[in-house]
């Protein structure tokens, strides 16, 4: 179990470090929308139902963002008019998919693992975007200024004078998410100085038949990197936990994870919400059962 100096040293640094990466990504992401305009960026990242969310999931797959430093992207992505869909896979794929982590799994757990948890992220991602928009959960979206918001006809002015109103974008962007972001901060702490290490690998262990989904849901309050959690799936398959529970576990922690789900509250309805955690789960049960096949 990690001491409470540990754990508040731990969080404090990811609340930084959310901070930080959420108001570079959207100022950054408002540059480009200002520099691009929503019509082009609408038009690249469309194509139908399955060519906008492999799109999207192929630019999730290129954009190494934690989960909740992929919420500034979705954000400036929604505001721009891109389809539901697209933007769906984006949010599913970007925290799961990018070549350090498909790089990570390989020299860890060998090449073959890797292969078999890249097809299980990138077809779950695809499955989860598919069924979202099926079901027409785009309903769910709390008020998002999307389409038509952005009515200036002004061309580029050059970063000097883009710059100041980019960085009002992202503050304005970053307000409404302040203090879900630390409420969901503050929850993963208690969990993660409360919880000792060997209660996850005996839980998950193979004496449970329901490792898998418990390791899967144990992953989301855990908040881990897909990056971090790697040489953590590696001690703890060490210590006799399976292959399908640790990457359940993985897939559970990076896909989704207490403050991104406090952030995410501010964009979707509860309705919304309980599908993205739901989805995440399924996909982290899927990948559990799976991944170990590859081997």
């Amino acid at each position: 179990m990690n001491t409470w100096t540990e754990t508040l040293r731990t969080f404090g640094i990811i609340t930084v470090e959310l901070v930080v990466l959420f108001l570079a990504i959207s100022f950054v992401v408002a540059l480009l929308n200002r520099k691009l305009g929503p019509t082009r960026i609408q038009s690249w990242l469309t194509g139908g139902r399955v060519i906008g969310p492999l799109k999207g999931a192929s630019l999730g797959a290129l954009t190494p963002f934690c989960s909740c430093s992929t919420l500034p992207m979705l954000v400036g992505m929604l505001k721009a008019g891109v389809p539901f869909a697209t933007a769906t896979a984006f949010l599913v794929a970007s925290p799961l998919l990018n070549p350090i982590i498909i790089g990570a799994v390989g020299l860890l757990f060998g090449w073959s693992i890797a292969a078999g948890y890249g097809v299980v992220a990138f077809l779950g991602t695809l499955l989860v975007a598919a069924l979202w928009d099926r079901l027409g959960l785009q309903k769910y979206l709390k008020k998002v200024r999307v389409e038509g918001e952005q009515t200036t006809t002004q061309p580029w002015a050059g970063m000097r004078a883009e710059a100041p109103g980019a960085w009002r974008q992202a503050l304005a962007d970053f307000r409404p998410l302040v203090v879900p972001m630390l409420l969901g901060v503050t929850i993963g702490a208690v969990i993660y100085g409360s919880v000792p290490e060997s209660f996850v690998a005996t839980v998950a262990g193979p004496d449970n038949p329901l490792a898998i989904p418990v390791a899967a849901i144990i992953g989301i309050p855990l908040y881990v990197r897909a990056e971090a959690a790697l040489p953590i799936g590696v001690a703890l398959t060490t210590a006799g936990v399976g292959l399908g529970p640790v990457f359940a576990l993985i897939i559970g922690g990076a896909g989704a994870s207490i403050p991104e789900v406090s952030m995410l509250s501010a964009l979707f309805k509860p309705r919304l919400l309980i599908a993205f955690l739901v989805s995440i789960l399924t996909v982290a049960i899927a990948g559990g059962f799976l991944i170990p096949l590859f081997t």
